[in-house]
């Protein structure tokens, strides 16, 4: 198979561990260079970077929290300055549940999910889509979510919160921007062996456990949201918008067994 990202530019927040790491990876397998974001974790943005470069494309590593408005600025100066364009951005920076019931949930906490769920979202994608209608539109999005976009859970309401109005926004982007050629797309995944769920990768009991409710009685790998990732990014998805796909062992379909 060709590649099918060749010479495209791809930048992806949160792409030192996990799902940004294995797309970026796979990203760079089917051609395309790679911005690597990272907020802390500098050796990993670092190992992803060399993971690019062995697959034969070039890449960059930029600090930045996606949270504020000017460092998601400067992220895509420097995006531009090496690459001159951006082709493809994948929102993937991201923070977890708190685990706080809303009754004793404080502000502080509310609004750093929400600046860095929502708000960085945000700020990433209206600064893509200028660029891209500065080099004539085409283009693709792709927001990594949840499936806590549509299944709520007690003690996590600032995380699904965020994650339904990135599946709002992603809805409202795809008709202003499908006159532009450009593509809008979520990715909702359930449990992926991810540093979100470090618990279940160190202990294989509480990963046991933890399947059970998953039909499939497994985790996903991050590369299996990965390949996913590359379709959407590619031209084979030129004809799909606004959707979401749920990649989750079945879960969703699970919800209402015993009731």
């Amino acid at each position: 198979m060709a590649e099918r990202l060749r010479d495209k530019v791809a930048l992806i927040t949160g792409s030192d561990s996990g799902i940004g790491q294995a797309t970026a990876i796979g990203f760079a397998r089917e051609g395309a260079d790679v911005v690597v974001n990272y907020l802390e974790d500098k050796d990993g943005a670092e190992h992803t970077r060399e993971q690019v470069e062995a697959a034969g494309r070039r890449a960059i590593v930029v600090q930045a929290d996606v949270s504020d408005e000017d460092q998601v600025g400067v992220m895509f100066d420097k995006a531009l300055e090496e690459f001159g364009t951006v082709d493809i951005l994948m929102n993937n920076a991201g923070v977890d549940a708190s685990g706080t019931e809303i009754a004793d949930l404080s502000t502080e906490d509310w609004d750093k999910t929400i600046k860095t769920n929502v708000y960085g979202y945000f700020f990433c994608c209206r600064r893509f889509i200028n660029v891209r209608k500065g080099a004539g539109g085409g283009g693709k999005i792709i927001n990594v979510t949840s499936v806590h976009q549509e299944v709520s859970r007690p003690t996590g309401g600032d995380y699904d919160t965020s994650k339904g109005a990135i599946r709002s926004l992603t809805r409202t982007l795809a008709l202003e921007l499908a006159p532009h050629g450009i593509n809008v797309n979520n990715i909702g995944p359930g449990m992926v062996l991810t540093p979100f769920n470090q618990g279940a990768i160190d202990d294989p009991e509480v990963l046991e456990e933890q399947v059970q409710s998953i039909p499939m009685k497994r985790a996903a790998k991050p590369e299996e949201i990965a390949g996913l990732a590359v379709f959407l990014a590619s031209g084979e998805a030129d004809y799909v918008t606004g959707s979401t796909y749920y990649m989750d062992g079945g879960l969703m379909r699970n919800m209402g067994q015993g009731a």
